[in-house]
């Protein structure tokens, strides 16, 4: 099961695809012809040898084209009624007569037909190609200059054909040569490893071939935080994740608790889930002293055994704490250890108590920049005392105290980090808008609609 999946909606391909049809159409501008030459024998007239050189497209337009899903096979574009102009120069050699000039060309009413595969590679990226492609030209007309210009239009229909056949296969050329050296390189942009800190990364790898179905494109993925500094498997397997049949956004991106969860462990599994508090690092604006004075208020033994020292409190995840995802939102339980210590006078650390604390913490998620971010709110705190080094004191006089240390220092410092956000698997130049949050059964909905910005 993936662990995070991206949908792109009809709405998103006829996006992209707008974009494509406009490279394939500077692509198709650029095509280059080769001369055509042959003899040909008109009644009374005799043989007839003529050369058509210096084939110049002038213009390659597509009006009308659309993109369509063949769900379990891939992508179909289907372009038609384009058309084409070009110029060239012709030259004639009857008996003793010889002759040049130039010519105009239009082409009317081609139809393009491309299948396109999709899959991945090795590493995980995604990869496209052009599986089938067809070009049929309905109609060709060609109008010769010069004094045996009349000669020519009297034998158009072969060259016409001539001209359709080269064509047809140039512009198919044209198709694989534009999806090799644009669009693959483009689809191979996406990043299968997101470096996030010093800490810890995304695998966005794919872990099957983009799957096509009658309403939209789904791309399976990873979606599992690691360690950069060991990276080991995770100990549970992502649930199912079935997205709902949402169209109104270009993209949907389906985040499952297993993706936030391995993110938990990564973290503690780093060492970034310990924070320690001492006096330095409380904010101007808190009328809190972080000393033995402050706590003898509420254990009083502290004022003879440690009197009027600065303390130190660390706090620390027994295990990585995982969340829940459901209808009314995001929401985790997480156990902290608080191990308190007196400073002494030579610097050495003085055990005083160990506290477990235990809160209900929810979360609101956004999208900005391209990434997910997040702020946590917590509720009650839930102390209990696992180690005294000072003696009995009663626990739940400290409850003030500890709802400033979570308030006012820890859940800042935890905010800030979230605020800064996780990279969303998106390929180069890609704004994302109008953004949909919503929340089911495992995992988290995000919806946005798309904006290229070209280089």
């Amino acid at each position: 099961n993936p662990g995070f999946v991206v949908r792109i909606t009809q709405a998103g391909l006829d996006y992209a695809h707008q974009h494509g049809i406009t490279v394939l159409e500077k692509e198709l501008a650029q095509l280059k012809l080769p001369d055509i030459s042959g003899d040909f024998r008109i009644w009374h007239v005799g043989k007839v040898q003529y050369e058509i050189s210096r084939l110049s497209l002038r213009s390659f337009h597509l009006p009308y084209s659309r993109i369509s899903l063949v769900p379990g096979v891939g992508l179909q574009v289907s372009i038609s009624n384009a058309f084409a102009e070009l110029d060239g120069n012709w030259r004639v050699k009857m008996h003793f007569i010889r002759d040049h000039g130039s010519f105009d060309l239009r082409v009317e009413n081609i139809y393009i037909k491309i299948h396109l595969r999709l899959g991945s590679d090795s590493s995980g990226k995604p990869t496209i190609d052009t599986s089938a492609c067809s070009t049929r030209i309905s109609n060709i007309r060609v109008h010769f200059s010069g004094k045996f210009g009349w000669l020519y239009n009297l034998f158009h229909k072969a060259i016409e054909s001539r001209f359709r056949k080269i064509l047809e296969s140039k512009v198919c050329e044209s198709v694989a040569k534009s999806v090799r050296s644009e669009l693959q390189p483009y689809a191979q942009t996406l990043p299968v490893t997101a470096r996030i800190d010093a800490m810890a990364g995304i695998d966005y790898s794919l872990v099957a071939p983009p799957t096509a179905t009658a309403q939209s494109l789904d791309v399976d993925l990873k979606g599992e935080f690691f360690s950069l500094a060991h990276r080991s498997a995770v100990p549970f397997p992502p649930l199912p994740l079935a997205l709902p049949p949402d169209h109104d956004r270009m993209v949907y991106f389906g985040a499952s608790s297993y993706f936030f969860n391995t993110a938990s462990i990564a973290y503690h599994a780093a060492g970034a889930l310990v924070f320690e508090i001492t006096n330095s690092v409380i904010p101007k604006g808190v009328e809190f002293h972080l000393n033995t004075s402050t706590f003898s208020a509420f254990i009083p033994q502290l004022e003879k055994m440690y009197p009027h020292m600065e303390m130190k409190v660390r706090l620390s995840a027994p295990s990585a704490p995982f969340l829940n995802i459901g209808p009314d939102g995001l929401s985790l339980k997480p156990v902290v250890d608080i191990q308190t210590y007196a400073i002494l006078p030579n610097s050495t650390l003085a055990p005083l108590f160990l506290l477990s604390l235990v809160s209900n913490v929810s979360a609101v998620i956004d999208v900005k920049s391209g990434h997910i971010v997040g702020n946590l709110k917590v509720g009650r705190l839930k102390l209990s005392l696992k180690r005294s080094d000072v003696g009995t004191f009663q626990v739940r006089m400290l409850q003030s105290i500890m709802n400033v240390l979570a308030s006012s220092i820890l859940l800042p410092r935890l905010n800030e980090r979230l605020a800064q956000g996780f990279p969303l698997p998106l390929p180069d130049r890609i704004q994302l808008s109008n953004i949909l949050v919503g929340f089911h059964q495992n995992f988290l909905l995000l919806g946005a609609d798309v904006q290229y910005q070209p280089q």
